[in-house]
């Protein structure tokens, strides 16, 4: 299977990056899909192996290179990566965090920081922020910022910046994993307070009941 759909867009042509799951190496690797209208899309190849999962490839790019962080809590760390030839060839820049399974670690930049969510368990939202990218990564004084709550814990997709509103997207997972995705403004964010609010009661996207996303 495919899943966990990242896209930027560079000179005309979309870029998608997304885990597929190797039937022989039981693992999850990045792939790369191009198109010109977003719509129509052509596979090309598996851009990152690594001898451990991947999934969740959060691309972006931060002063004319990008970058991803792929899922990698096999390892109990959160890896950085770097395009040293975009899109198809990807190099290991650093460690970000370790000692915790961390799940769907996404970042955004904001207020001179950047700033990065990332779950453990689907039901534990931890908050962590930095003054430069390659860190050092500080924990904020309300983490974990959500506690057991499996329904707004783990992230779903990029954080944005719209309207000059930050939005989160998560996964709610209390019925099974990825049955629906909920949005959240964060409407107070410092390195010591955070406060949010659901943007709307009803999920912006759930299962269809029928074909390939009939339960998520």
């Amino acid at each position: 299977f495919v899943a966990d759909p990242f896209m930027v867009r560079e000179n005309n042509t979309w870029y998608m990056f997304f885990e597929v799951m190797n039937l022989h190496t039981k693992k999850g690797e990045i792939g790369l899909a191009l198109s010109d209208d977003g719509l129509n899309w052509t596979y090309k190849q598996i851009v990152l192996s690594e001898p451990f999962h991947l999934s969740y490839p959060y691309v972006f790019k931060w002063e004319n290179e990008y970058y991803m962080i792929p899922e990698t809590k096999r390892t109990n760390s959160i890896r950085l990566y770097r395009a040293v030839d975009f899109p198809m060839k990807w190099s290991f820049e650093s460690t970000l965090l370790e000692g915790y399974a961390f799940e769907d670690a996404s970042v955004v930049r904001f207020g001179g920081k950047w700033w990065m969510f990332t779950s453990v368990t689907c039901s534990f939202l931890y908050l962590y922020y930095a003054e430069i990218l390659s860190g050092p990564w500080i924990m904020h004084s309300q983490s974990p910022v959500i506690r057991g709550d499996p329904k707004i814990s783990r992230p779903g997709g990029r954080v944005i910046i719209f309207q000059d509103k930050i939005v989160r997207f998560t996964q709610d997972c209390q019925l099974i994993y990825g049955n629906q995705v909920r949005a959240f403004e964060i409407t107070e964010l410092t390195t010591t307070s955070y406060k949010e609010r659901e943007i709307k009661e009803e999920p912006v996207l759930r299962a269809s009941g029928s074909g390939w996303n009939a339960k998520g």
